[in-house]
């Protein structure tokens, strides 16, 4: 049967059954039941290699009841990180940083890449020509920057991303936009120019409206973690 691989962020789960590195039909979940979740896509099928990446800690008991649907159980969270260490990858970085690593190896090998992701923070990662990690910063997101204006500020609205922006703000509305979307295009052009010769790559779920604001050339590989993570269990398959 194919491999079933999960990657549980700060705000969401998401899911793909793999064919080897090859991603079937994927799934989001965005609540509290995230065990049972997942436990639901195997009802009908049972994954030869069930790998879950979490920025949160899975207990034992969800351990045992995870691996009781699968032939093969890799648990990628804050207790489980030696999956690192055969891959030569630190154990600081979280789950889908690590997975993000795996795939731009196997999509870019032989190239220097440097890894955006767009989500509740923005990750920038570096990885050279030989595939080895050179380290990366962490940066507040897109939507936690408004949140932020407007939880620490008596008189800024919280906002969303907008579907357009002004160069200079002419309102106190346009003027946060311009502030929080202009100033994060700023600090990409800021990490094209730190490796130029790099490819990169774009992920997450900002990484198109990004992609469409900047005049480099950029691939958007929108579920590179779960990739990463296919690569993970098709390796416990071989």
């Amino acid at each position: 049967m194919p491999n079933l691989v999960v990657d549980i962020g700060n705000t969401a789960l998401k899911a793909a059954w793999a064919d080897g590195v090859t991603l079937g039909k994927t799934y989001r979940y965005q609540g509290e039941r995230m065990i049972d979740f997942i436990l639901s896509l195997t009802v009908k099928d049972r994954p030869d290699t069930l790998v879950v990446a979490s920025v949160r800690e899975i207990s034992g008991q969800d351990e045992i009841r995870l691996g009781a649907v699968c032939s093969t159980l890799v648990l990628v969270d804050p207790r489980n990180r030696n999956v690192y260490t055969s891959r030569d990858i630190p154990s600081y970085l979280s789950p889908d940083r690590f997975a993000s690593i795996m795939a731009v190896r196997y999509l870019f090998k032989g190239r220097g890449c440097t890894v955006f992701d767009f989500g509740t923070t923005l990750t920038i990662d570096f990885i050279d020509a030989s595939g080895k990690y050179s380290g990366g910063n962490i940066s507040p997101g897109c939507r936690t920057r408004f949140k932020s204006l407007n939880r620490y500020s008596r008189t800024l609205p919280l906002l969303d991303t907008p579907d357009s922006v002004e160069e200079l703000g002419t309102s106190l509305v346009s003027s946060v936009e311009s502030g929080v979307i202009s100033g994060i295009i700023f600090e990409l052009q800021g990490y094209f120019a730190v490796n130029p010769e790099n490819i990169v790559v774009f992920t997450g779920g900002d990484a198109i409206y990004f992609a469409k604001r900047v005049k480099n050339a950029i691939f958007v590989v929108c579920n590179l973690v779960l990739m990463g993570l296919a690569i993970v269990a098709d390796e416990y398959v071989e």
